[in-house]
């Protein structure tokens, strides 16, 4: 069976009406399905609809996830606010938290929100773009189940931690930095799963120090902590992974201390009987408003103009183009304008979703 198309309205609308049948409040959906589909649009694969079933209805199905989203504020200033998503839809927590943030930039300057008890809440870019839209600078950053060994450990202790920023410009799109503090992320390991082709040297190693390449035996071998994600830069200090192990540390902290959060291992998901638990993930979303400083006008020109004379800067012997954080995600939005390939490991994930749920909907590769 190959790769089908499916156009974006026929996809949102299934996406939407299977969360609905799981429990999700049909406003809360749209918001789930336009995070989840939002990474597809960017070319985010790992974070799109492969993890549809997987990572959301899975885990509602579960019971470790609640597909009522109970937001609730537990202290706050006129900049800044703590909130328990008691395990709810982690998008409609992260969409909750940065309008809370991007608010109070608004009214005084600076906004910052601490999330605790959360659940995976998709791309960190999505929330990031939400305050690059009303003229902010948007950080955001979240904690996960254990995956990243520290410089020269071997023991799976961080999770692959993005921080996230993103920056209003005068371009057709903002400047987005949207990575993972690991040289890959467990998402990208299970997309290559999915089709078949083996993880990269260098960017796994195992409990015993070996390099670990084969994505099936990987995924198992991280759920039992015999495999861990390198740090970005990579295994030891030689090409610096001790900044990407640092990096990860401070998103950790963020997301657990600020917010009295779980952090590290209790982050796992297993229990002491190994039945499956709330992951407990937290967050923070940080909004800045550049009116409040230079100006929104002017800080999107100064930012623009920076980011077109890098790309503008001689380029490398073989190479005809540079690129900005954001841009080649930009070009991929206007190549998938109309919909989307999907593969046919999801084909058959999306006909499950639909056929236990028993939703009338016909796919293209029926």
């Amino acid at each position: 069976m190959p790769s089908c198309f499916l156009e974006w309205g026929p996809l949102t609308r299934f996406i939407t009406d299977a969360f609905v049948g799981c429990g999700v409040p049909r406003a809360d959906a749209e918001i789930c399905a336009d995070v989840l589909l939002e990474s597809d649009r960017r070319g985010i694969e790992s974070h799109g609809v492969n993890r549809f079933k997987p990572i959301y209805i899975d885990r509602i199905r579960a019971g470790i996830q609640q597909p009522v989203t109970r937001f609730e504020i537990v202290k706050e200033t006129a900049t800044t606010a703590v909130a328990d998503g008691h395990h709810g839809m982690g998008q409609v927590i992260g969409h909750k938290a940065m309008s809370l943030a991007i608010a109070k930039a608004k009214e005084y300057g600076m906004g910052m929100v601490a999330v605790r008890n959360s659940t995976h809440y998709g791309i960190a870019g999505y929330y990031a773009t939400m305050a690059t839209r009303e003229g902010c600078i948007g950080m955001t950053g979240t904690n996960a189940r254990p995956s990243i060994a520290p410089t020269f450990g071997v023991e799976n202790m961080l999770g692959t931690n993005p921080l996230t920023f993103g920056l209003p410009t005068d371009e057709p799109f903002p400047f987005v930095l949207d990575c993972a503090t690991s040289v890959s992320q467990r998402g990208k390991i299970e997309y290559y799963e999915r089709i078949g082709k083996d993880t990269p040297a260098g960017q796994v190693i195992g409990r015993d120090g070996s390099v670990l390449t084969d994505s099936a035996y990987i995924l198992k071998a991280l759920t039992q902590g015999q495999a861990a994600l390198a740090p970005l830069g990579g295994v030891g200090d030689e090409m610096a992974g001790y900044k990407g192990y640092g990096y990860a540390t401070v998103v950790e902290v963020l997301s657990a201390a600020l917010q009295q959060g779980q952090f590290l291992h209790a982050l796992s998901g297993v229990g002491p009987n190994g039945s499956k638990r709330p992951y407990g993930l937290g967050h923070f979303f940080l909004a800045i408003d550049t009116e409040a400083f230079s100006g929104r006008k002017e800080f999107e020109h100064t930012c623009g103009e920076i980011l077109r004379a890098l790309r503008a800067s001689e380029k490398a012997p073989g190479h005809d183009r540079i690129f900005t954080a954001g841009e080649k995600e930009y070009l991929v939005s206007l190549e998938r304008k109309e919909g989307l390939s999907i593969n046919e490991a999801v084909q058959k994930e999306l006909s499950t979703v639909r056929d236990d749920l028993k939703m009338d909907f016909p796919f293209p590769w029926d």
